[in-house]
Parts: C-alpha cells; structure tokens; sequence
C-alpha cells in the first residue's frame, strides 16, 4: 500500500485509568504528528516533549521515545486470471527480494511533572531493554521507575 497508517496502543500502565489521573485519549497522534508512515530505511531513534493541557487546564507532559522496527512484508499475491477463480502464476521476473521496510514504535510517558531528562533516561532504559531482549520484566521494571523519588526543584527529596 501506501504505508500510512494508524497508531496502535499495544500495551499501558496501568492497565486501567487512575482516578485523578484519565489515560489521554488519542494519545497515538501525538507519538507521530506527521503520521504513522513505513519508511525504506531505519531512521534513528527521536525524543521530544509535548505538553498537553486537559479540560481542567492541567498540563500533562507527554514524553516520546520512537524507534523504527522492520516490519515483515507480504509475499505477492497471485491474481485470478479471467476471473474464472483459477490463479494465474506471478512469472519470476528476477530474484530480487521486496524491500525491507520499517515502521515506527513509540515508547510514552505521561506525567504531571515536567523533568524531561528523566523521562528521556527512562524510556531509554525500556527501550534497552526492549531491544537487547532482556529477560527483565518490563511490568518490574516500570514499577521500580514509578517508585522512585524524584527531587523537587530547590526542596528536599
């Protein structure tokens, strides 16, 4: 096709909204403000920021972390000839293998705190995990993030 397509939350902590804290709804268009598209090489991974405001005008910084993973392409598809059903054989032209392409995944943080090296650090470190194949859960691992005590500006921990 194209390859445009559309965002796709895979997975969330926690699991389900906190009262005083709503999961943001389309969060997956902030990840990829110029759209979710497949590129023909593997781009380098990005960082950035963007502060979103809720209907309480309550800042929410939503940190983004893309990296571009290989996406398995499909085989060709052979065609119906005469429409009779019967499926016409793709002659082999050449033995040149379809071009890998690569599609982006985003790594988000949402919090009300604005530390954004903190949250570059961290979703580095998932994104490590993630790529190395570390047997860690990433379930203990996000836990062990949240629970940390993160200094305020100027006062004590």
């Amino acid at each position: 096709g194209s390859g445009d397509g559309q965002g796709q939350i895979l997975q969330r902590f926690p699991e389900k909204d906190w009262e005083d804290n709503p999961f943001p709804q389309g969060i997956e268009l902030f990840c990829q403000p110029s759209g979710w598209q497949l590129f023909p090489e593997r781009n380098p991974p990005t960082f950035f920021v963007a502060v979103l405001t809720d209907i309480n005008s309550e800042r929410h910084y939503c940190a983004c972390f893309t990296f571009w993973e290989a996406v398995e392409t499909p085989p060709p598809q052979s065609h119906p000839r005469n429409g009779e059903g019967e499926e016409e054989e793709e002659e082999p032209s050449s033995p040149v293998q379809p071009a890998q392409l690569f599609a982006p995944k985003s790594l988000v943080l949402v919090s009300r705190l604005d530390h954004a090296e903190v949250f570059r650090n961290s979703l580095g470190l998932i994104y490590t995990i993630y790529v190395d194949g570390l047997s860690v859960s990433l379930e203990n691992v996000i836990g062990n993030l949240l629970t940390c005590t993160i200094p305020i500006t100027g006062g004590a921990q």
